[in-house]
């Protein structure tokens, strides 16, 4: 089954999300690495830095997915789709959040490291999901054509 939203049978969905996810995992690492000393306030700075630019990637990646998800027939499989979707969706105002928090709160405050952590918990979750409809469920798998292998 092809994804809707894709460009000569790539879909674009499963290309833009690496990008939040890195920009989150890297949010995290560059907060501990303000909180245990190991580095300059700089550090604190690429963590907010990064956290914002995971949360546009982030809503930027969820148009395609979107048009990918109101395109599924099968109900247990848009059942799957729509956890992934909420969970992801979870997971930014998480992270809108712990934007804001960052805006108010001192360097290296806990508080926003703590909604990081659950962050990367829930894009875990949201992960395993879209995982579950890619592998198992073969959701934008395009099958080649007979005899192409």
């Amino acid at each position: 089954m092809s994804a809707p939203a894709s460009f000569k049978g790539h879909p674009f969905h499963p290309i833009i999300i690496p990008l939040p996810i890195g920009l989150w995992v890297f949010s995290i690492v560059s907060d501990f690495i303000f909180k245990l000393g190991w580095g300059s306030p700089i550090w604190n700075d690429v963590a907010f830095y990064t956290l914002a630019g995971g949360i546009i990637g982030a809503l930027i990646a969820a148009v395609p997915g979107f048009i990918d998800l109101i395109g599924l027939q099968n109900p247990k499989t848009k059942s799957i789709a729509v956890w992934h979707m909420f969970i992801n969706l979870l997971a930014v105002a998480l992270y809108c959040v712990n934007f804001l928090l960052r805006t108010q709160r001192a360097p290296g405050d806990n508080l926003p490291i703590l909604l990081s952590a659950i962050g990367i918990v829930l894009i875990i979750i949201s992960g395993w999901l879209g995982g579950e409809l890619v592998y198992v469920r073969g959701v934008a798998v395009k099958q080649p054509p007979e005899g192409s292998i």
